[in-house]
């Protein structure tokens, strides 16, 4: 099965130092674009030098150890390649909405590089998944396309996977309505259309992925987290700019302080 695409595409997967994303490192990253012309789909994987130290729990998840990145390109050294691979591409992966994203976006603002995804559509493979059937990766791929899974989290085995489990999505829940835990029905969710997908797999409450940010019922960005919750964002950081400074300047997200600032920019040329 071909995707069908409006906009290029890129499948991609990393193995990192740990799990926090403000923190911790990309070690390697493997990556498939897949293009709205129809070229055939091009492969970019590189271990990289994380300059960070390892914890022993992502050892034993992706077993790449010091001395197998000791002698590669450290994120900034490659950071202008992985963007120029992306280029204006939508972006797919596996848990990538939660982990790979906002840990991409972190290593581009170390190298200098403003990676924004406000016009990007985002297809978390994941979220598909834990909705209709809510397993592992492994067997996600078992599931859905009959197969075995050998050297899990390798970085583009793991992407050539989850290729695979999009395409079994895509075949197996074709016509299928989905039906969450109170009953309410999205009618064929999981069609062969980037935007469905990126509707149905993102939580649209939240504006950011590490949830610090929201909508309200008025569909106004609201804080979700401090002693301004459930304020609005670009009224309360505009008046309290000591609060504004507070968050650029602590370990909130790059994603995070990209939205504040451009909220506040644009409430405050609207006054």
């Amino acid at each position: 099965m071909d995707f069908k695409l409006d906009r290029d595409l890129v499948f991609f997967d990393i193995e990192a130092t740990g799990l926090n994303v403000v923190r911790d490192r990309i070690m390697q990253i493997g990556m498939i674009k897949y293009f709205a012309d129809d070229r055939e789909p091009e492969e970019l994987e590189m271990l990289i030098n994380p300059s960070f130290p390892i914890t022993e729990e992502a050892l034993q998840v992706h077993g790449i150890t010091p001395k197998d990145v000791a002698n590669k390109p450290t994120f900034p050294q490659v950071a202008q390649d992985i963007y120029d691979f992306i280029g204006d591409a939508d972006l797919a992966g596996y848990n990538s909405n939660r982990f790979d994203i906002p840990m991409l976006m972190e290593e581009f603002d170390r190298a200098g590089i403003e990676f924004n995804i406000d016009n990007r559509r985002t297809i978390d493979v994941q979220r598909v998944f834990y909705k209709m059937e809510p397993r592992t990766l492994r067997a996600a791929l078992k599931f859905y396309c009959d197969k075995e899974m050998e050297n899990a989290h390798d970085a583009l085995v793991d992407v050539r996977a989850t290729v695979d489990v999009l395409k079994g999505q895509l075949q197996r829940y074709r016509g299928v309505d989905h039906v969450d835990g109170d009953g309410n029905i999205t009618p064929t969710p999981i069609v062969n259309d980037m935007q469905s997908i990126h509707d149905f797999t993102n939580d649209l409450r939240y504006v950011d992925a590490t949830q610090k940010m929201k909508y309200d019922l008025d569909g106004e960005i609201v804080f979700n987290f401090g002693k301004y919750n459930g304020k609005p964002v670009a009224k309360t950081l505009s008046k309290d700019k000591q609060y504004f400074n507070w968050i650029l300047n602590k370990e909130f997200s790059s994603q995070v302080k990209q939205i504040v600032k451009k909220l506040v920019r644009e409430y405050e040329n609207k006054q």
